[in-house]
C-alpha cells in the first residue's frame, strides 16, 4: 500500500520561508538523497486560510512512497534533508505519515 510524507511548515507570527531556496535548493537535495525511492511529490505554498484569512502554513509538500518499506528506507537517508531545513526556514516542520486510501 502506498504511504505518504507530509512535511507541514507552520506560518506562525515572526516565522519567514525562503522559497526560492525551498524550491531550487532545497527540493534538489530531496532529488539527490532520497529521490531514487519517491513515486510523486506535491508541494504546494500557502496563499490562504480562506477568504481574507492569511495562509496556516508556508507550503505543505506530500511524497508518495510504494509502500512503507521504501518511506523507513527514505526517513534513514534524510540527514541532510533535515539539516538544510534553518536555511530556508525558521518555522518547525510537522510531519504526517500517512496510507493513501484513495
Amino acid at each position: 500500500m502506498a504511504v505518504t510524507l507530509q512535511v507541514i511548515y507552520p506560518a506562525t507570527d515572526g516565522t519567514t520561508f525562503d522559497y526560492d531556496y525551498y524550491a531550487t535548493t532545497h527540493m534538489a537535495l530531496v532529488g539527490e538523497h532520497i529521490g531514487d525511492k519517491i513515486d510523486s511529490t506535491v508541494v504546494v505554498k500557502g496563499v490562504a486560510g480562506g477568504p481574507d484569512t492569511p495562509p496556516g502554513f508556508h507550503a505543505v509538500a506530500t511524497i508518495v512512497f510504494k509502500d512503507q518499506e521504501t518511506l523507513g528506507a527514505a526517513l534513514k537517508d534524510s540527514g541532510p534533508l533535515m539539516a538544510d531545513i534553518p536555511n530556508f526556514t525558521n518555522t518547525r516542520p510537522d510531519v504526517l505519515i500517512g496510507e493513501v486510501i484513495g
